[in-house]
């Protein structure tokens, strides 16, 4: 992250505290994030395989979570933006824990690798909103920014079918070649079907890279998640 980029979201986490607010959760009025709605984002970290990667998620893509996280992507709540920062961090976090190897062998820890935003979604937005989370989660291995791009611009995935999802984003992305021999950790938001996730681990091995899992900050509700052991 540039640090123009740094800046410009300090400037709007900062317009944020002092301008009028409602909770982004709750619509409680005078707070950006209520105490009730903040223990609604406390982190429960459970391991789930989608789209054939395992998958390490804080909250569930409903309720408050879902509210704050539309609110904060959708809507410029950035305030929002350590709060989710600290799930996305809990997520990360065990599946490094998870992924470590035996005593006695060495490997490099894991490189987090964003799924990269459509210049549509960007240009609306401003941001990106893995990105600024991720900022927030104050991990010590930092992303290789850009090491994931988009080679088509896909369509809205909302409303889209599971194997509608897949559709949409195959062959829709391509990795960065510095990816060879690196223990990759992919790094999303919001996770619904594990296309997107599919896609990603796709291009990193095509390149050489070993993807060792996903993170993201929820994952949806829904049946047919393969839980892992542990979780």
């Amino acid at each position: 992250m540039t640090s123009i980029s740094v800046l410009r979201e300090s400037v709007r986490d900062a317009a944020a505290v002092l301008l009028p607010v409602r909770c982004s959760g709750c619509g409680e009025p005078d707070r950006s994030l209520c105490s009730v709605c903040r223990r609604e984002l406390t982190p429960r970290v459970s391991a789930a395989t989608a789209g054939g990667v395992p998958l390490w998620s804080s909250l569930e893509y409903s309720g408050v979570p879902r509210r704050v996280l539309l609110a904060f992507k959708e809507s410029g709540r950035v305030d929002a933006a350590p709060a989710l920062g600290r799930a996305l961090r809990a997520a990360i976090v065990e599946a490094q824990r998870a992924s470590a190897v035996p005593a006695g062998r060495r490997a490099d820890a894991l490189l987090p690798v964003l799924i990269p935003s459509t210049a549509a979604a960007r240009r609306k937005r401003g941001f990106h909103p893995s990105e600024m989370m991720l900022a927030r989660a104050c991990i010590l291995v930092p992303p290789l920014w850009r090491a994931l791009r988009l080679t088509r611009q896909t369509d809205d995935q909302a409303g889209l079918s599971s194997a509608g999802r897949a559709a949409n984003r195959a062959g829709s992305l391509a990795a960065s070649g510095r990816l060879r021999g690196r223990r990759c950790l992919i790094v999303d938001d919001i996770v619904t079907s594990g296309a997107t996730l599919a896609e990603a681990a796709r291009a990193i091995e095509a390149v050489g890279g070993l993807v060792v899992g996903a993170a993201a900050v929820a994952r949806t509700p829904r049946r047919g998640w393969e839980e892992l052991p542990g979780s």
